[in-house]
């Protein structure tokens, strides 16, 4: 089974200061619908893992928190594309739980209910803790950011998941 593991926001949709409130604030980022779509071509189930800390706030709720990614996913769907989970970290950063980054738990969490070992597994992160965790899971985590700051410990950098998809299916990158 081939799976990808990517995060959400900047790297799918948008992000902003407050995180995506709402489901109309919910925007893709350019080419990353078509990117997905295009996993769903070459057969890998796309997982998403996502910190969502508002959720321990109340800013959104699980209920509206849900919402957003219906939107999400019908959005992806309408371009031909699936998205097989979505895993949540909802907690603040001060709750000091096992699943928000860089602690590793979200990622076990993923390969614990899929039943799958990450090992070889691809996690499309957007952030040094969320490779730090992806890569204490056994995943292994490629960055995708449009800084010019450079990766830690030789982790592949990409310029968007349409960048890493392309070097993906055309085996450009060493799976």
């Amino acid at each position: 089974m081939k799976v990808v593991i990517l995060s959400r926001d900047g790297l799918i949709n948008r992000p902003l200061p407050d995180g995506v409130q709402q489901p109309d604030q919910w925007q893709p980022m350019p080419g990353s619908l078509e990117a997905l779509a295009r996993l769903q071509r070459e057969g890998y189930r796309v997982v998403i893992a996502t910190v969502q800390p508002g959720v321990a706030n109340g800013a959104p709720r699980m209920e509206m928190l849900n919402r957003i990614h219906v939107r999400m996913l019908e959005a992806v769907r309408n371009k031909g594309g699936q998205i097989d989970a979505v895993f949540v970290c909802p907690h603040a950063a001060n709750d000091l739980c096992r699943c928000r980054p860089p602690a590793p738990g979200l990622y076990e969490q993923i390969g614990d209910r899929l039943k799958i070992n990450l090992a070889g597994v691809f996690a499309v992160c957007v952030n040094e803790d969320e490779a730090a965790a992806a890569q204490a899971a056994g995943a292994r985590p490629v960055i995708v950011s449009s800084t010019d700051k450079q990766a830690p410990n030789s982790i592949s950098r990409f310029a968007s998941l349409a960048d890493f998809v392309e070097d993906l299916v055309t085996n450009k990158i060493v799976h």
